[in-house]
């Protein structure tokens, strides 16, 4: 009997295999795409933010490094061993040896900034990881072999015939991107509930009293940075073969705080939540863009909608208000919440 785990990952991967023959429009697609992304780069974080109780602001940088380097193995070193081959295979093996190498590069960018910032606690944690993230983003704008701050064009495809014309088909498409996205959830929820996973969550509950206990609190949390970075390299390594442009100015501060916000919108610790917020962040802008062009609204507030980060923020703080404890928090949370006279007597 196949244990419930790896069931989930076939029925992901299943999933993922059918997706990529929905009839989507371009636009659909490339949300759909971005929705897969954010969820592995989300639940990536998740491992370092819920599980592991650290507060990292250095995400977008990790992803920044996979995302270079897959694409400086594509169009520096595959060309060589391709040629001009158009088999789907060949390029397949070529693009997943790229995402391993930019899950790899971002593991070890992890390792470095991990081994010695994990040491601190809380804002200097934050502070430390904000700052590897933004020197990451500077040294690539400085950087002329990937374009500096022009940005980076990506030879991101095969050459394929479609109906008579030679096309260039994107390596990233739905079942790469959700199929892999499958991967991560199965391997960060399998690593967390597993026995050596629980001193993540020792860490988390009480770091002080783990370390009482002899616990190796600096191993637990560096662990965590180095899989996580991992996972959010290969994120990186999607998005550069499928927008086939990098730019320095896409892995800002700002990436990072999206990422935040979802691990803790979907409550932290929650891996189902997490993927939750993933994927209503991505669609969320998209859909207040049409907000604005609702005739029935009142002309001051379809000019507010115009600005549709700003009906984004007000939604993001009422659900904060409503909600502190995430979409799928701490349930014991909830009712804590409750009034005391409201609560069901034991």
């Amino acid at each position: 009997m196949i244990p419930y785990p790896r069931l989930a990952l076939l029925a992901g991967i299943a999933f993922a295999i059918g997706l990529s023959w929905a009839p989507l429009n371009p636009y659909l697609y490339d949300i759909a795409v971005g929705i897969g992304i954010s969820i592995i780069l989300a639940v990536s974080l998740n491992l370092v933010n819920g599980h592991t109780g650290q507060f990292s602001l250095g995400h977008a940088g990790f992803m920044a490094v996979g995302g270079y380097s897959s694409a400086a193995i594509t169009n520096l070193v595959a060309p060589h061993f391709l040629g001009s081959s158009t088999s789907a295979v060949l390029h397949s093996l070529a693009f997943l040896s790229a995402l391993l190498a930019g899950g790899f590069g971002a593991a070890l960018a992890g390792l470095l900034v991990g081994v010695p910032s994990l040491r601190l606690k809380g804002d200097y944690l934050a502070i430390v990881t904000l700052g590897f993230g933004e020197i990451i983003r500077v040294v690539l704008q400085n950087t002329e072999v990937v374009g500096a701050s022009r940005g980076w064009s990506i030879a991101s495809g095969y050459a394929k015939t479609v109906n008579g014309y030679a096309t260039i088909v994107p390596y990233t498409n739905l079942a790469w991107t959700f199929a892999l996205a499958a991967i991560t959830v199965y391997v960060v929820t399998s690593l967390v509930s597993s026995t050596y996973g629980r001193g993540f969550l020792t860490v988390r509950d009480d770091e002080v009293a783990a370390e009482a206990m002899g616990i190796n609190t600096t191993r637990f949390k560096v662990t965590a940075f180095v899989v996580g970075a991992f996972f959010a390299g290969i994120a990186g390594g999607l998005y550069a073969h499928f927008k086939q442009y990098l730019n320095p100015s896409g892995f800002d501060f700002m990436l990072s705080v999206s990422a935040v916000v979802m691990v803790i919108l979907g409550g932290m610790g929650s891996t189902a939540g997490v993927i939750l917020a993933a994927a209503i962040l991505t669609m969320l802008p998209e859909w207040l863009r049409s907000v604005a062009g609702y005739a029935w609204l009142p002309p001051w507030l379809r000019e507010i909608a115009k600005n549709r980060m700003i009906l984004y923020s007000l939604l993001l703080i009422v659900l904060m208000l409503t909600r502190p404890q995430g979409l799928f928090g701490d349930v014991n949370a909830t009712r804590r919440a409750v009034p005391g006279r409201l609560r069901r007597k034991a």
